[in-house]
């Protein structure tokens, strides 16, 4: 599994935990971690930040 994929499936855990379960939870806040490793580890293998994000997110956020 590439770097980028993890780092999605692991944003994607992370939301729907704190969707959940709210930023108090431990469960939410660990997913949330492991997000963020996941993220920095992609971007330290040479992937950009865009390439993380799903591309519905740049849609979004241009409007």
């Amino acid at each position: 599994m590439s770097a980028v994929i993890r780092a999605r499936a692991a944003q994607e855990a992370a939301a729907r935990a704190l969707t959940r379960h709210g930023i108090r939870h431990p469960a939410a806040r660990a997913l949330l971690a492991a997000a963020a490793g996941a993220a920095a580890a992609a971007y330290t293998a040479g992937h950009r930040v865009h390439d993380i994000h799903h591309p519905t997110f740049w849609k979004e956020a241009d409007r």
